[in-house]
């Protein structure tokens, strides 16, 4: 699979690998999930063979990822305004919501600007940052930032490893397995210290 995606995307002209690198940035967010780093780290390797240069394709992939986060944010913003707050969403409660907010009101650009280094939860951030309303002008320049160190990073792996792309996968795919394993950890503590605390309550 590897060597007929690099293969496939390496025999476009330069316009196409450019599309090809923002249509993936772009729906990793919109429709996860999505090989978008791995078809980055093609893009890096394919700046090694001179096929592209590395500002166009660190920009492509930034406004990308930028871009589809922010298409989720609108739609949790529109969400949060039509259909959350009116009790319709079940297993969303407006109190449960309210928690959230919380939460993003505190440590949201933080935690957006942390998104793209938290595989597996990239989407829900953005949908919570809408739910919570945070300012848009904000969100989308921490959404930027997050999505630009990130991707130089995925980038800069594909030229490291431009010969070896399954190694660099690999070192992805560790990275984000590790990642989810202590995000799962953390909220199952959360979740437990919840129910226990909810439990003390009832009991009073």
């Amino acid at each position: 699979m590897i060597e007929h995606l690099l293969e496939s995307i390496s025999s476009l002209s330069p316009f196409w690998i450019y599309i090809v690198l923002f249509f993936f940035s772009f729906f990793e967010n919109v429709f996860p999930p999505s090989p978008a780093d791995f078809v980055t780290l093609i893009g890096g390797s394919l700046i090694v063979s001179k096929s592209i240069d590395y500002l166009p394709t660190l920009l492509v992939t930034t406004f990308g990822s930028a871009a589809g986060f922010m298409v989720i944010f609108f739609i949790g913003s529109q969400l949060d305004k039509k259909v959350v707050r009116t009790g319709k969403i079940k297993f969303i409660s407006v109190d449960a919501l309210f928690k959230v907010e919380n939460l993003f009101l505190k440590y949201g650009y933080f935690i957006i600007l942390s998104n793209r280094f938290l595989p597996g939860m990239r989407s829900v951030i953005s949908l919570f940052a809408g739910l919570s309303e945070l300012n848009v002008k904000k969100t989308a320049l921490f959404a930027a930032i997050s999505a630009l160190i990130w991707n130089a990073g995925i980038i800069y792996l594909g030229v490291l490893f431009g010969q070896n792309l399954k190694y660099a996968d690999n070192l992805i795919s560790t990275y984000s397995d590790i990642v989810l394993i202590v995000l799962v950890i953390v909220l199952a503590i959360y979740l437990l210290r919840y129910f226990i605390l909810r439990k003390k309550k009832n009991k009073k």
